[in-house]
């Protein structure tokens, strides 16, 4: 049995393919592995706030000296790392926004990269503490991002697989729905070619 993390940062709640297609491969994870536990995080209804000058203050102070307000003010980042700790399988719904992630996936992010809890810092510099997790992201452009003349201007591939990378997480699956502006027989062409990926996933 495994803990299974389902984030989903598209701000559209109708219409979004990354949702759709994450979603399609979440009912069938859930049909092929029916004793997992399945967590679900929308960033969109409920997103988490982004950086400030006292939340960073407050994680980086230690948690037997941070005063009430500090202890609030972790409260949810804490929640969001506990919850990825005790992912074995994270799921992100994540579209491509201006050549990168949404706002509030950078957000989230920003909330889990954490110096002691998600990361560490030794003798051979960084160390990743979230390991053994495999990632699936399905992701969904206008434009041809993952080959091509285009292909410089993907930073949300080279984003995520960075940041995760720098917490431990290396077994990354990218997912694409590709060129979905460019008429409707690329759609169907990018969906057919999405949806056969699910099912070799699915069945590996």
């Amino acid at each position: 049995m495994a803990n299974v993390l389902y984030i989903n940062s598209s701000v559209r709640t109708s219409g979004s393919l990354s949702r759709q297609l994450s979603a399609e491969f979440i009912a069938k994870w859930k049909a092929a592995h029916p004793a997992d536990t399945i967590v679900e995080r929308d960033l969109a209804s409920r997103p988490v706030p982004h950086l400030s000058e006292e939340m960073m203050g407050a994680f980086f102070t230690p948690a037997e000296q941070r005063n009430a307000e500090q202890a609030q003010t972790v409260k949810l980042s804490d929640a969001l790392v506990d919850e990825v700790e005790a992912a074995d399988i994270i799921v992100i719904g994540a579209p491509m926004y201006n050549f990168s992630v949404p706002s509030t996936l950078k957000a989230y992010i920003d909330h889990i990269a954490r110096a002691g809890r998600t990361f560490k810092y030794g003798p051979n510099g960084a160390e990743g503490l979230l390991k053994d997790k495999k990632v699936y992201v399905f992701t969904a452009s206008g434009g041809v991002y993952s080959e091509g003349p285009a292909a410089g201007f993907d930073f949300l591939a080279t984003y995520l697989r960075a940041v995760l990378g720098f917490l431990g997480i290396t077994d990354i699956s990218f997912i694409r729905a590709e060129g979905v502006a460019m008429g409707e027989q690329a759609v169907a062409d990018t969906l057919a070619k999405t949806r056969r990926s699910i099912e070799e996933l699915i069945a590996a």
